[in-house]
């Protein structure tokens, strides 16, 4: 059975981009993932007629029916309403709501708001889903029963689901994994599977992947593939939809294959992994440990690097020496050298890494010394041009990189090209 949803955010901050709209990526990824595609994303400001409009749509066009958003005591919140609207229910005070709203507030020790009983008041024939974190319940409405839609249209509706969740994420994750897929699991039973890879590429750029690959991407059927740019990094992604988890894994790791034969040790990371992880990794394996000396990328990379747990065991040091008088005095870099070749240099970012090395007593060292922009760069040393140096103790290395787009984008790159040249190295080191 082919079970469709739709997701529809409801926030005037995500039509004006003031946030980003994680909540529809995160639903259709897990919805997914238990054989249920998503057709439609619907994004609509708080505004009654328009909500109303996107619900009866959507009810009529799919089978499960997904809202987040507007769910607090605010003037604003107006998604309960809307739903009374639309589905012609009364809002009825649930007490065990109210108190587990009381409860939140009293753990917090908070006076709670009297506006905030206004989301205790839950449609008729609705399931409220508890919130363990915040205020908001959510809501599971079946369809119809009771109904405004006519007689024909409730026929074609049997078996549809309404759900409404908080549209801060972290609550609304939490609910999503504790209550709604284990309801849509018993509730619609999907006859398919629908299972993703995603293949991480670092160190060439997506013409080149696509043309070592492009038969591979071609393929149809039951498999969807994807190619997606990110900085540094390109994604490609293998979709299978099957039976069963044994027939959806056999195809992906039969595609898999093809694309690493392929790709070789471009190919850094699967799934959810980054470049932090796969280099802290090999670091732990080959008992080596690292410290870094920073300049344009401003301590960014000792962040990523420390977001790992256990981190610790491998990382001893940092220093974001941005001034040249830092690099001499911290470094112990001459001024003579800074200033007969610049800051942004090869040899200044070969001696950055190298006296870091020596000085944090650590197996690698790496410098990086750029320039993000986007002032400061001339026609011989331009925006986006970056010097990063790997120091180990028979060996330094340095290499220059030409990065383009705004000063975040520049800086991350930085990072991921050094997090790139620390995993190629240790990859070729024993443990």
């Amino acid at each position: 059975m082919d079970i469709q949803a739709h997701v529809i955010c409801i926030g005037n901050e995500i039509l004006l981009g003031h946030i980003s709209n994680t909540n529809a990526e995160y639903i259709s990824r897990r919805l997914s993932s238990i054989g249920i595609k998503t057709s439609k994303h619907i994004s609509v400001p708080d505004e009654e007629d328009t909500i109303i409009h996107a619900i009866r749509s959507s009810l009529s066009d799919s089978d499960i029916v997904i809202l987040t958003g507007g769910l607090g005591p605010t003037v604003d919140d107006i998604t309960l309403g809307c739903i009374s609207k639309t589905l012609d229910r009364k809002l009825i005070l649930q007490k065990k709501v109210a108190e587990n709203i009381k409860t939140h507030f009293k753990k917090r020790n908070l006076k709670m708001p009297k506006n905030n009983l206004r989301q205790a008041l839950i449609p008729e024939g609705a399931t409220a889903v508890l919130n363990n974190i915040g205020s908001a319940p959510g809501l599971i409405i079946p369809i119809p029963s009771p109904s405004p839609f006519s007689k024909r249209e409730k026929v074609r509706m049997k078996k549809k689901i309404l759900f409404a969740l908080p549209g801060v994420p972290f609550e609304m994750r939490d609910m999503f994994e504790q209550a709604i897929i284990p309801f849509l699991k018993k509730t619609f039973k999907p006859g398919l599977i629908i299972k993703s890879r995603v293949i991480k590429i670092t160190g060439l750029p997506e013409s080149r992947v696509n043309e070592k690959i492009k038969d591979i991407l071609n393929i149809k059927g039951n498999i969807q593939m994807g190619i997606y740019p990110h900085p540094e990094e390109i994604a490609v992604k293998i979709t299978v939809t099957e039976k069963n988890k044994k027939l959806a894994n056999t195809a992906i790791n039969k595609i898999e294959k093809r694309i690493e034969s392929r790709l070789g040790d471009h190919i850094f990371a699967y799934d959810d992994e980054g470049l932090e992880e796969i280099t802290g990794r090999l670091l732990l394996r080959t008992k080596k440990s690292i410290a870094l000396a920073e300049s344009c990328t401003g301590g960014l990379l000792a962040n990523r690097i420390t977001d790992v747990p256990g981190s610790s065991r491998y990382f001893k040091a940092g220093v974001v020496t941005y001034s040249n008088e830092s690099k001499n005095k911290l470094l112990d870099i001459p001024m003579e050298i800074i200033k007969k070749y610049g800051a942004v240099s090869r040899q200044v970012a070969a001696s950055m890494a190298k006296n870091i090395r020596l000085l944090a007593e650590t197996d690698i060292g790496i410098g990086i010394s750029g320039i993000a922009g986007p002032g400061n760069g001339t026609a011989k040393k331009p925006v986006g041009l970056v010097y990063i140096a790997l120091s180990a103790k028979r060996k330094t290395i340095c290499k220059e990189f030409r990065f383009l787009g705004q000063r975040k984008i520049i800086k991350f790159k930085s990072t991921q090209a050094a997090l790139n040249m620390i995993r190629k190295a240790l990859s070729k080191a024993r443990p």
